[in-house]
């Protein structure tokens, strides 16, 4: 019984051609590079993809969890935008205990990315040995790679991702689908490159504003 839920789980990270075109449709390019969906959607469509650790050109690509769908992003680029990363990072210098969790979810995303490198074939990356993503061990630097790890490792490994995922719960959560109209699903999938996209992968939220934050206020909501 293991065994098959371990076939299971290996098959549904395993990326088909479909969720590739997905992918390119979420980031609107095309993608590169991608060996497993760690995270998915409730109806199957990707919400974050693993990076091989050394690209098909040779580079060596520490960040190997990144978000795809569109409504994720954006609404962790919003947390972004109001300081929560200053936020965490002074709240990184004043608690040890959380200091030593966010340390211990920097070797789990190493140890994680040594895993997909071994299972992709391609092996140890000594030109990014000990680095990881997003500012850890000590910093907060990307939010959206911590939750991306979050989403792909689960509940309880990286604290800080955890916790921006609990912040963006008035605009996703894991228990239903944010997909319709979240990307165009018409025409052909991006074949060129036209984003400028920086060491995530990713466009600035694929050109789509980031989410309203629901009022408690009916009076303040209709202002």
């Amino acid at each position: 019984m293991e065994h098959n839920t371990a076939a299971a789980r290996d098959d549904s990270r395993q990326p088909s051609a479909h969720d590739l075109e997905v992918l390119s449709r979420q980031l609107g390019r095309p993608v590169r590079d991608v060996v497993e969906i760690p995270a998915r959607c409730v109806c199957g469509n990707p919400l974050v993809a693993a990076t091989a650790p050394r690209l098909s050109n040779g580079t060596p690509f520490p960040t190997t969890f990144y978000l795809t769908h569109p409504v994720i992003t954006s609404a962790v680029s919003r947390l972004e935008a109001a300081g929560v990363m200053n936020t965490m990072n002074e709240q990184l210098a004043g608690d040890a205990e959380l200091s030593a969790a966010y340390r211990s979810a920097h070797e789990a995303y190493l140890a994680a990315r040594d895993a997909i490198g071994r299972r992709s074939g391609i092996g140890a990356v000594p030109e990014i040995d000990r680095v990881s993503a997003g500012g850890m061990p000590t910093r907060v630097k990307c939010l959206h790679v911590l939750v991306g790890h979050s989403l792909a490792a689960g509940p309880g490994v990286n604290p800080l991702g955890d916790e921006a995922l609990r912040q963006i719960r008035e605009w996703w959560t894991t228990d239903r689908c944010y997909c319709e109209g979240a990307w165009d699903t018409t025409g052909e999938a991006p074949s060129r490159d036209l984003s400028r996209h920086g060491p995530q992968g990713l466009p600035d939220i694929v050109g789509r504003p980031a989410p309203v934050r629901k009022s408690a206020n009916p009076a303040e909501a209709a202002q």
